[in-house]
């Protein structure tokens, strides 16, 4: 087995007293002496290189505390594993703490391709292992000499271990090991400065844990290529990763997205506004938050992306509490919005999904065009829209293609809300839906009626089975890994299915898209493997 060890810096390849950061050749060398006698005790046929020929140009070390990683950087981490795909079979990325979750976000887009339907048109086959520590790995008395042990303490080593261990898993996507877990990397926060455990995932469960052994959650992880053809494996789709990579690597700074937090600030209100007594500014409409989103999309800044991090579950103060289309706020994102820019309604909450709609506080918030992240991290929304508003300069999407791929759950970063897929969230219980991306229409599998596609107001689109029995509810709908969606009863009796099965596996999926404002819903059902749509229930007009 051959593991490469990318040394960005952070603390982990830190050394003396105050810490000053390791070159990646003077990291690897304490390595070999010090490290990999304890890795081949375990694994005697292990082969770790570590890698010297990838500086960071931006320190005079060639490596970085991840303060001052930038998105550039992330490509260039990306475009070592692509170049040298063929040579290893699992990376561990070192990497300060500070902008892990942000690296964690970005990487699996980097490393992975899509359509402008997401269908995967390239897709990572092995484990690359993000990891870092609150301690330094090594003790160093001497700076003009080669550490001499490590540090007592540390979970620099630990983590070292597990990452290493974790990257000949096959686990085939971009993950964060921290304080014995994995976690997949798009979905982590740092959340503790200053214990070991600096890492949760907080909205999806670890892929693994590291006790006395090591033990992988299969049914946590990502399912992989579907397909030998779309794999990093295959030279020609790796050829085409890279040759997307390198255009996002030259322009991904062109494309720049923000993290926008709300705050209590001031803003003004006329003259009639407010309570009975109380002065109100009779100037035109402002605000300090409407000024600084004003500032950050004008030309001199040329923000392209705004993810707010809302209060609680979305609210965002427009600058009016009673007609919230009148505040300087609201004005400000959809002057942005009319723009181009791309807004997405996060929250500052860790845990937790967004719902604008639960108070009237962020209720406005889609009329001035921001997309709902459901459970994705601001970090992770940071990361897939800058990296998705570079592909689609690439590729020459839309920016209505931008925001529909940035609703969708790609590469595990968000839960499912549109698609029943056959290789993950393959089942509808009772009272569960899927929906299109404005939550204008919904397919639930009703307790009365089971399948049944409806709108937002009740008005009844599709059902797959016109008279149900009660003694055969409730039921469950399930996308088959045969292609075939079927509902069945609550004895596993089938009753209704729609026929698109294929002898020998045929890994699909269920999707709503479409919107009822545009008279364009659609529910249809996409083979992976074939590439085609196999089956469309219902479409309008």
């Amino acid at each position: 087995m051959n593991i490469a060890v990318i040394n960005t810096g952070g603390t982990i390849s830190c050394a003396g007293s105050p810490l000053t950061p390791m070159s990646a050749a003077d990291f690897a060398s304490a390595c070999e002496t010090l490290i990999n006698p304890v890795l081949l005790q375990n694994y005697p046929t292990l082969s770790v290189h570590y890698v010297v020929d990838l500086p960071f140009p931006e320190s005079s070390t060639l490596t970085l505390d991840s303060t001052n990683l930038q998105p550039t950087d992330w490509c260039r981490i990306a475009g070592y594993i692509l170049q040298n795909y063929d040579t290893y079979d699992g990376w561990v990325v070192l990497h300060g703490t500070d902008s892990m979750d942000f690296s964690g976000g970005a990487l699996p887009f980097l490393l992975n391709a899509f359509d402008g339907q997401g269908n995967q048109i390239a897709a990572l086959s092995k484990p690359v292992v993000i990891t870092g520590s609150q301690m330094p790995m090594f003790y160093r008395p001497d700076s003009n000499l080669p550490p001499t042990a490590l540090i007592y303490n540390t979970d620099a080593f630990q983590n070292f271990c597990g990452a290493v261990a974790a990257a000949q898993s096959g686990i085939p996507e971009v993950c964060v090991y921290f304080q014995n877990h994995i976690y997949r990397g798009n979905r982590v926060l740092k959340t503790n400065a200053s214990q070991f455990n600096a890492f949760s995932s907080p909205n999806y469960p670890a892929l693994g844990e590291y006790g006395v052994e090591l033990t992988i959650t299969p049914a946590n992880l990502l399912p992989g290529p579907v397909s030998a053809s779309v794999s990093l494996d295959n030279p020609s789709t790796r050829a085409l990763a890279q040759a997307q990579l390198s255009f996002i690597a030259a322009n991904i700074n062109s494309y720049p997205v923000m993290q926008f937090n709300a705050f209590p600030a001031w803003y003004s209100f006329p003259a009639s506004g407010g309570a009975p007594g109380y002065p109100s500014d009779t100037s035109p409409r402002a605000g300090l938050l409407a000024s600084l989103i004003g500032a950050c999309v004008a030309p001199a800044i040329g923000v392209k992306g705004l993810i707010l991090e809302s209060y609680g579950e979305g609210n965002f103060p427009s600058g009016d509490p009673d007609t919230p289309s009148n505040g300087a706020t609201y004005q400000a994102l959809l002057a942005a919005n009319n723009a181009g820019v791309v807004i997405v309604d996060c929250t500052q909450v860790i845990s937790g999904v967004v719902n604008n709609n639960a108070y009237a506080a962020g209720a406005w918030l889609p009329q001035v065009g921001a997309l709902s992240p459901a459970d994705m991290t601001p970090m992770a929304a940071l990361a897939k829209l800058m990296v998705l508003l570079t592909t689609a300069a690439y590729q020459g999407w839309s920016g209505d293609v931008v925001k529909s791929l940035f609703q969708l759950n790609l590469l595990g970063e968000k839960m499912s809300t549109s698609r029943l897929d056959s290789r993950g969230d393959y089942t509808l219980l009772v009272n569960q839906c899927i929906s299109t991306p404005d939550g204008s229409a919904s397919f639930c599998n009703d307790p009365v009626s089971g399948p049944i596609l409806q709108t937002s107001t009740g008005q009844h689109l599709w059902t797959a089975v016109p008279n149900l029995s009660t003694t055969d509810l409730p039921g469950v709908l399930t996308m088959q890994n045969d292609g075939n969606l079927v509902f069945y009863s609550r004895n596993n009796a089938p009753l209704w299915a729609s026929n698109t099965g294929i002898y020998g596996g045929a890994p699909s999926r269920c999707e709503l898209s479409g919107s009822t404002s545009t008279q364009s819903v659609n529910l249809s059902l996409f083979n992976y493997v074939a590439d085609t749509t196999s089956a469309i229930l219902f479409s309008q007009p």
